[in-house]
């Protein structure tokens, strides 16, 4: 049960004219990049911890930090535990500097890179120019991989207890396939949903915002 458990996790942690309209769609100017998510974690519907994410700064010299803590439980007994935090330097829609510390597990990663050779994207599912990106640097690893992205069918996002219009794209790298959903309105990044290993369903979903200081 627990090697089945610790498998599900294992996503690694992103008709031309349809896809060309959805494209515009989610780069249109008023969606800032900056901001705070914090999101609410499910496998196949049963809250697994949280994901937060923190987008600081102007363009030029944005920070990003983001905080993911997860357990899946089998009968209140946790079987498997995933922390992972990463700091993250952009210079406009470039990632610079990626600072990371997993523990998959039991099993420990520390990243410490700087990307100035070209111009790249990490998983940053929070810009919406996300999806027309074709490599992508995994915040887990530190590694370049492949990526692309597909529309998915328009649905209705539960954000905040209120259903939300959302445009879908499928991200397809290595392993990997998730979908990232983005308001209709204003292209804000408000969901995504993943198939991980055994068929079981992967959610993220907004919490309640939480008061200001």
């Amino acid at each position: 049960m627990a090697a089945e458990a610790r498998g599900a996790l294992v996503t690694r942690w992103p008709l031309a004219a349809l896809a060309l309209k959805l494209v515009a769609a989610a780069a249109q100017p008023n969606a800032d990049p900056a901001g705070r998510w914090n999101f609410e974690a499910t496998l196949d519907g049963k809250p697994i911890g949280t994901h937060r994410f923190v987008v600081a700064g102007a363009a030029e010299a944005r920070t990003v930090d983001s905080q993911a803590q997860l357990t899946v439980r089998i009968l209140s007994i946790p079987v498997y535990r995933y922390l992972h935090r990463a700091n993250e330097h952009w210079q406009g829609e470039c990632l610079r500097e990626l600072s990371a510390d997993t523990d998959d597990d039991g099993g420990r990663q520390h990243v410490k890179q700087r990307y100035e050779a070209e111009c790249l994207m990490g998983f940053a599912y929070w810009n919406p120019r996300l999806v027309t990106q074709r490599r992508l640097v995994n915040p887990q690893t530190g590694k370049i991989e492949e990526a692309r992205f597909e529309p998915v069918p328009d649905r209705s996002i539960p954000v905040r207890g209120q259903p939300v219009s959302a445009h879908g794209w499928r991200l397809i790298a290595g392993d990997q396939r998730i979908v990232v959903w983005y308001a209709s309105d204003n292209g804000r990044w408000i969901g995504l949903d993943a198939e991980v290993k055994g068929g079981r369903q992967l959610a993220y979903r907004l919490l309640p915002e939480e008061p200001q200081p």
